[in-house]
């Protein structure tokens, strides 16, 4: 039997255009961020955020400050980006499966492999993929050159936090840990792809994949990056305590129970500051290590013929809605950072037009020249990256488990979830997302005027879906999260 990989590896490589033929085009370099929610100095989205390198890429191009993700969990936003469709299409919602393990999407030819047969030399560090891609065919078919894996590097023999709740699992952790940072992956990953810049050749494109894994948890700083957050509750975001009354109990199932802890245990441990100092101080480190690569551009002469884009698979909670972590339809775990520079790109243009992670696989094509494809479910954003006026067709669109959908455009956000309840918020005077309008008479039409945009196709959870997954059936008014059923009357954890 011939080996479905190698099939694969070999079908690609014979795509491969001769020599020359990808001369003069644009180099890509692609920067994820992991769990990056808005709080970053190009999106304001927190009063004292220090982010001075992504300040500098943003004067360089445009920002996107409305750019939201296709799910907001790892894998499935990960996996829609680079195969540029929605999970709604894939029914990868969940942190397993691997796309590559489903037959419907095994030969799939995703982003960096379709720069790679257009004659691009490709590379990879840190994460990019949330999964491990297996052995050395498997890494050969999806990138050329791979670098140190990601993760958070330099860790203290025990927890820094006690137990925390739902199994203390050991990535809830943060705080000051008083290591080196050249000890912490991210170091290393950012040392690695300065390396590949400082040697790359000439002769040929290149498309490098640079993953942070900060400020995921477990988010640990040295006391540099703290000591540029005070040590008082001005760093807290502002929350109100009675935010979930207005919204349905369904909501709580999408993070029904995992381990990130709900703000009450943080305030009752006396860890909410804690973990936001900790946070904002990683999202400052992840900062200068995007510094550096932007130095090691500018130093070998390969930044006036790159297209930079920077991106976050998801946003986080830090207290909102009265939780931490992701796993919601709500702006904070939606709306990530999303810049473009380089060229074809608007200098110092910001756009509030909606944008998705879907949005990068053509847009990136069509900034590099390459052959379009008909097979992908984004639109290109090289309207707006030339005139930050230029229209959108249509909102974004977030998803999480079947049945659950987020649409936001430029003014509002509706939420609609598998048993049909709703939500409804105007950021034009609610930014917070305080205030639940769905049940307003008056709105109803703006309530029709999104639904429209809910995905025609909502494909059920794929084979072998496991990890923060859950099923709703309608004719039972059952959910089962994980394997074990959820009745109304159970009590929500805490």
């Amino acid at each position: 039997m011939r080996n479905p990989v190698l099939v694969l590896l070999a079908t690609v490589l014979a795509l491969l255009p001769g020599d020359g033929v990808a001369a003069g085009k644009p180099n890509v370099l692609f920067i994820a961020i992991d769990d990056q929610n808005d709080w970053v100095g190009p999106l304001n989205g927190h009063p004292l955020v220090k982010t001075p390198q992504m300040d500098r890429l943003a004067a360089r191009g445009t920002t996107f400050l409305n750019a939201h993700i296709q799910s907001p969990l790892c894998n499935p936003s990960r996996t829609s980006l680079m195969l540029g469709l929605r999970p709604t299409t894939t029914g990868i919602y969940g942190l397993s499966p691997w796309f590559r393990n489903l037959p419907a999407w095994k030969d799939r030819v995703t982003l960096p492999q379709h720069f790679r047969a257009h004659g691009y030399r490709t590379f990879t560090t840190g994460k990019i993929y949330h999964h491990g891609v297996g052995g050395p065919e498997q890494r050969a078919v999806e990138f050329d050159v791979w670098g140190p894996p990601g993760g958070v590097g330099a860790r203290p023999e025990q927890k820094l936090i006690g137990p925390t709740p739902m199994g203390n699992n050991p990535l809830m952790d943060w705080g000051l840990f008083p290591h080196r940072d050249e000890d912490k992956q991210d170091y290393k990953v950012a040392s690695w792809a300065v390396e590949q810049l400082q040697n790359m050749p000439r002769e040929q494109p290149f498309f490098l994949a640079v993953g942070f894994f900060l400020p995921h948890v477990p988010c640990y700083a040295t006391e540099k990056w703290f000591a540029l957050y005070p040590d008082d509750d001005t760093v807290l975001p502002v929350v109100r305590e009675d935010d979930r009354e207005d919204t349905p109990r369904f909501s709580w199932y999408l993070h029904w129970h995992l381990p990130e802890p709900r703000l009450k245990w943080l305030q009752e441990n006396n860890q909410w500051r804690n973990l936001v100092r900790s946070y904002l101080a990683c999202t400052s480190f992840v900062d200068a290590q995007i510094g550096r690569l932007l130095d090691a551009l500018d130093t070998a002469g390969l930044a006036d013929n790159t297209v930079v884009v920077l991106w976050s698979d998801h946003g986080w909670h830090l207290g909102e809605k009265g939780i931490s972590g992701k796993n919601t339809l709500w702006e904070r775990s939606t709306r990530v950072p999303l810049i473009f520079a380089g060229p074809g790109v608007a200098k110092g243009a910001r756009t509030t037009r909606p944008a998705e992670l879907l949005d990068l696989y053509p847009t990136l094509i069509e900034l590099c020249g390459l052959t379009p494809r008909d097979d992908l479910e984004g639109l290109s954003l090289v309207p707006q990256l030339r005139d930050a006026t230029a229209p959108r067709v249509r909102p974004a669109i977030t998803s999480h488990n079947q049945g659950n959908h987020g649409i936001r455009g430029e003014r509002w956000r509706y939420i609609q979830y598998a048993d049909g309840t709703e939500e409804l918020y105007d950021h034009q005077t609610d930014p917070q997302e305080w205030t639940n309008l769905a049940g307003r008479p008056e709105l109803q039409a703006v309530r029709a005027a999104h639904r429209k945009w809910l995905p025609r196709i909502d494909a059920p959870l794929a084979p072998r879906s496991a990890d923060r997954v859950f099923t709703y059936d309608p004719a039972t008014d059952e959910v089962i999260w994980e394997g074990k059923l959820v009745r109304r009357s159970d009590p929500i954890p805490e």
